[in-house]
């Protein structure tokens, strides 16, 4: 038997309803704040990520799924959604258009990582991209917009966190403050911590070995060095959330290792996921089109795991299925009424099913409750030349019997009180 890759799952038909749910109301949100589908290839040049991500980063360096092309190109399965909307943004000269740019993605990403909940090697992102304004009111559209569709689910235990990374500027008087810091601590550092020291030290701030954080507790803060302009634009993004009614937590920890990353960085996350804990993430990124060849443009967007909403979501915020109906028909003439009254039934709309199978009325009976389907039309050789059938709840047990032609209507109907 062949079996499934380890850290790819399926998603059979019980669960589905649960992720489709989730999808249609990703897709409900981001239409009501103004953001347009765009899907991108699953696989790009491996250029795109090593600029986008970092040549030295562990996704690039360890987790990236990369493959030559028969002509010899380097190939990689998409890790992130962003970089490809932004090479799609610009190869399609999106930035001409006079509008700002407001786009939303949902599918696969691929990272080659050790499985864990809510973590697996194929997995599902929904994500948005807003490009074309440095307005501080974008990065609150963009917050708000994860905020609401999250708590719109019911997820327990939400907390946004926030923090402002400033800009290029002044990371820069920053960055010797933090090294000449944690020169003082490397002993108690991790040994990539050790490393990030000279190569990326604001990671050290991230890292989520204990020892690491215990070390880093009184580490001097970004914000403190904040010029006017930043600082200005950090506070208009805190009080417009506040206005809104949207709390949050303020976390001097939540930084981002690449340059073209500025100003606000943000996380959603839940205590029920563990050291892991965030269900969405993101920031504002106005190098990125730059870096990747486009003119200098603003952005700002997000990305919220799928699998990981997927284990946090209510049983009972996964509405039921539409009542389904079985159509029970057995014998030389109901047998082909039966075929046409299942083509009518969809025709309107409704799930209808049978079991071509069953020969007899006792087990189309015990299909249809196997199936859960709610009502079973009882269509034999009698009915057909009778030009009727009988319904029968499968619930109360109650039936009746309903002209042929009349069926479909009479569904309709019945499907609009459940």
């Amino acid at each position: 038997m062949i079996k499934g890759i380890k850290g790819v799952k399926d998603i059979l038909p019980e669960e589905t309803p649960r992720w489709r749910f989730i999808e249609e109301t990703a897709r409900q949100w981001a239409d009501r704040y103004g953001f347009h589908e765009i899907r991108i290839p699953i696989f790009e040049v491996t250029t795109l990520f090593a600029r986008s991500i970092g040549a030295t980063t562990d996704i690039v360096e360890k987790e990236m799924y990369t493959f030559p092309d028969r002509d010899g190109t380097s190939l990689t399965l998409r890790p992130e959604g962003t970089a490809g909307t932004v090479r799609a943004f610009i190869e399609h000269h999106r930035g001409a258009d006079p509008l700002p740019q407001k786009y939303f993605y949902i599918g696969p990403m691929f990272r080659h990582e050790r499985p864990q909940a809510g973590r697996l090697r194929q997995f599902h992102q929904f994500g948005v991209e807003y490009l074309g304004t440095q307005d501080p009111k974008a990065d609150v559209d963009v917050i708000a917009l994860l905020w609401r569709f999250l708590s719109d689910l019911r997820l327990p235990d939400l907390t946004l966190e926030i923090n402002s990374l400033g800009t290029s500027t002044d990371r820069a008087a920053y960055l010797p403050v933090l090294v000449a810091f944690l020169q003082t601590r490397v002993g108690q550092l991790c040994e990539n911590c050790r490393r990030r020291i000279d190569t990326n030290p604001l990671r050290v701030l991230d890292c989520k070995v204990p020892a690491c954080r215990a070390a880093t507790e009184d580490a001097p803060h970004l914000t403190s060095y904040l010029s006017p302009e930043a600082k200005d634009h950090f506070d208009q993004v805190l009080s417009t959330l506040s206005a809104l009614g949207i709390s949050f937590r303020l976390n001097p920890r939540l930084v981002r290792g690449l340059d073209y990353y500025c100003l606000t960085a943000f996380e959603i996350t839940s205590s029920h996921l563990g050291a892991q804990n965030a269900v969405g993430a993101g920031g504002r990124y106005d190098g990125l089109v730059e870096l990747l060849g486009g003119q200098p443009t603003p952005a700002v967007g997000f990305a919220a795991g799928l699998e990981r909403i997927a284990m946090m979501l209510p049983s009972e915020r996964v509405p039921t299925l539409r009542p389904s109906v079985y159509v029970a028909s057995f014998g030389a003439e109901g047998s082909p009424a039966g075929v046409r009254l299942l083509d009518a039934l969809r025709q309107v709309g409704l799930s209808a099913l049978s079991d071509y199978r069953a020969t007899t009325l006792k087990a189309h009976l015990r299909q249809a409750d196997r199936a859960g389907c709610r009502f079973a039309v009882l269509l034999g050789d009698d009915e057909a030349r009778a030009g009727s059938a009988v319904v029968r709840d499968m619930e109360s047990k109650v039936q009746e019997t309903i002209p042929l032609t009349d069926l479909p209507r009479y569904f309709v109907a019945l499907s609009k009180n459940f």
